[in-house]
Order: C-alpha cells, then structure tokens, then sequence
C-alpha cells in the first residue's frame, strides 16, 4: 500500500510570512496554482493508478487537487479531519518573525514533542492523529491485491511527522525533515516497516512497480 502524500500549493500566508493555521479563507497564490494545475503531470504514470484523493478540510488543500480531481473519473474524493493543519491556537495568524522570540519558539525547534501551542494542539497529538489517520486510510485504499495507491494532500508539519513515524525518528527529530510547498512525498507501508521512497519531491515522480515481496532488497536493489 502506497501513499502519494501532496503538501498544499504555495499560499498566501506563505508568501506574507504568516502562520496560517486554521484560519479560514487562506488561499492559493499564483505560483501555488501552477502548482496545482501542474500536479497531473508531474504525478504521471500515478495518476491511473490512484484509488482516492483525501484532503484537509482547508481551502488551500481543496485548490490544490481540484485540477486531479477534474481530471480523475469516479475517483473518489474525501476530506479529512485527521489531515487538518495544525491547531496553533494564539499563534495562528501572526508573523512568523514575531513568533521567533517567544520561549515557545525554542521548544518547537530542539523538543518539538514537548511543544503544545497556546489554545491550541501539541506536536505529539499531531502527530499521533495524523499517523493512525494515513494508516487507517492506507488499510481501506490497499485493494484485494495490497497494492493499492492513494494520494493525501495536507500540510507541512502534519505531513513532516508522517515521515518521521515512517523512519522510525523520534518526534524531536522531525524538524530535521523538509517539505515544502507542492511537494511530492511517498511512503510504502509493507508488513514488516514503511518505506520512504521520496521525500520533497518538486519534479516529477517516478514509482517503482508493485513488489511482490515487502522485504528490503539487500545491496540497495536496481531502482525503478
């Protein structure tokens, strides 16, 4: 079972420097609807093999599939509340270079699991809300054969801790792993561990073949 995970388009908040959050009415920007219109292109040889499209509830993540989706036929598309942006509370909406001073700021940076955002969530419950979420999704898109592939667009911390369970990283470790806006990364979940197959991807994606067996290949194996 293998998850195409999208980060949103570049948006305005990005651009201003804002901590988005939550808040509502955060759009894409020019560049992050190139992104999006991008996105079957660069998906490629994927896009026929997809057996769903789950997104955050945000607006920014709904702009930026909504090219797939058109261009999809009777793929289903589901919105999600356990791939949510962050709740960051008192944060949200305030400039991220006013935010660099606030004792929190530290925290979030060396022991990000420690890290609870005023009114808002901790990193730890984003991450264990976003993790059983793209697992349960991966079990119920696997298909009969196992093999199944599904794409989930969300947001860059939510998506950050999804990589950093797939490593087998502890949480204080995962501001070590980029992702950035238009983003292509893919996780295989196999029996016996996950497998990163891509990690920020900005170009086009190349996906290996189904593999019959979920064993590492000793020696690195022979690539796409």
């Amino acid at each position: 079972m293998t998850v195409i995970l999208v980060r949103h388009g570049r948006s305005t908040a990005n651009t201003s420097g804002t901590l988005a959050g939550r808040t509502p009415g955060v759009a894409l920007d020019e560049k992050g609807r190139s992104q999006a219109q991008g996105l079957v292109e660069r998906l490629g040889d994927a896009v026929p093999r997809l057996r769903a499209v789950a997104r955050s509830p945000l607006q920014r993540c709904a702009e930026t599939v909504a090219p797939l989706v058109d261009h999809l036929d009777g793929i289903p598309e589901v919105t999600v509340d356990g791939l949510v942006e962050v709740d960051y509370g008192e944060w949200s909406g305030r400039k991220l270079t006013e935010l660099v001073s606030e004792p929190l700021w530290k925290v979030v940076q060396r022991q990000p699991s420690h890290a609870v955002f005023p009114g808002g969530e901790g990193l730890g419950d984003v991450s264990r809300r976003a993790t059983a979420t793209v697992r349960e999704l991966d079990r119920e898109y696997a298909g009969d054969d196992g093999h199944g592939l599904w794409l989930a667009c969300s947001h860059g911390d939510v998506i950050k801790s999804i990589v950093a369970d797939a490593l087998g990283m502890h949480l204080d470790a995962f501001q070590r792993v980029v992702v950035d806006p238009g983003s292509i990364t893919v996780i295989r979940y196999a029996a016996d561990r996950p497998y990163v197959l891509t990690l920020n991807n900005g170009g086009s994606l190349s996906l290996p073949a189904p593999r019959p067996s979920s064993d590492a290949e000793v020696g690195g194996g022979a690539g796409a």
